[in-house]
C-alpha cells in the first residue's frame, strides 16, 4: 500500500487524475485545489458542470477545517452510521468551483484504510466522483470500469482489484439546523 500511496500523491501534485478504490465504489479523483484537474474530472465523465462532485477529508480534524467545529450530535451520528455517510454541509471553506448554486459541498470521511491514509498523507482533502460516465450504469467492480475512464486518468491505484462487488451506497444527509436530514 505504501509505494501506492506515493505514486497516487506523485499524481495528485502534479495535477492528475486517480482511479482508486474507497469504501463505496471505485472513484474518480484529484487534488481540490486544483481547478484544472476538477474540470479534467468533468470532462472525462462527460458529466454536467452542474452535478458537482463530493469531497473526501481524512478524519474529523480536517473536516472541520472546511466547515467549522462540528458538534457533538454530528460526530455521534457519524460515528454510529452503519453505512458510509456523506453530509452535504452549507458555506465550506472550499473553492467556489466545488460548490452547487446554494454553496453547498457534500463531504465523506471515507472508512477506508487507503483512501484515509492518501488523504492524511497528501495533506488535504480530495474529489471523489463514480467511475462511470455520466448517466450510464455505476461499476461495482473494477472490471466494469469503462475503457474510456481507464484511459483518461493518470493512475489507475493497483489495490482491490478483484474485491467483491459493494452492497451498500452511502447515505446521504444534509446537515442543517444542527440535524441530519436524510437524502438517500
Amino acid at each position: 500500500m505504501e509505494s501506492e500511496i506515493k505514486n497516487s500523491i506523485e499524481q495528485l501534485d502534479k495535477g492528475g487524475l486517480l482511479l482508486y478504490p474507497t469504501d463505496t465504489i471505485w472513484g474518480i479523483g484529484c487534488d481540490i485545489n486544483n481547478e484544472a484537474a476538477v474540470r479534467r474530472i468533468f470532462e472525462l465523465k462527460q458529466r454536467p458542470w452542474d452535478k458537482k462532485l463530493i469531497v473526501l477529508v481524512a478524519d474529523i480534524n480536517m473536516l472541520e477545517r472546511y466547515v467549522g467545529k462540528v458538534d457533538d450530535t454530528l460526530k455521534q451520528s457519524m460515528d454510529d452510521h452503519k453505512n458510509p455517510l456523506t453530509v452535504i454541509y452549507k458555506n465550506p471553506k472550499l473553492p467556489d468551483y466545488l460548490l452547487a448554486d446554494d454553496m453547498s459541498v457534500a463531504i465523506r470521511i471515507p472508512e477506508h484504510t487507503f483512501c484515509q491514509a492518501l488523504i492524511k498523507r497528501f495533506g488535504s482533502p480530495i474529489t471523489s466522483t463514480s467511475a462511470n460516465l455520466s448517466g450510464n450504469p455505476i461499476p461495482q467492480v473494477y472490471k466494469e470500469i469503462n475503457k474510456g475512464i481507464l484511459k483518461g486518468v493518470d493512475y489507475v491505484v493497483n489495490l482491490e482489484r478483484s474485491k467483491p462487488p459493494v452492497t451498500k451506497a452511502s447515505n446521504i444527509a444534509k446537515y442543517l439546523d444542527r440535524k441530519l436530514h436524510y437524502i438517500r
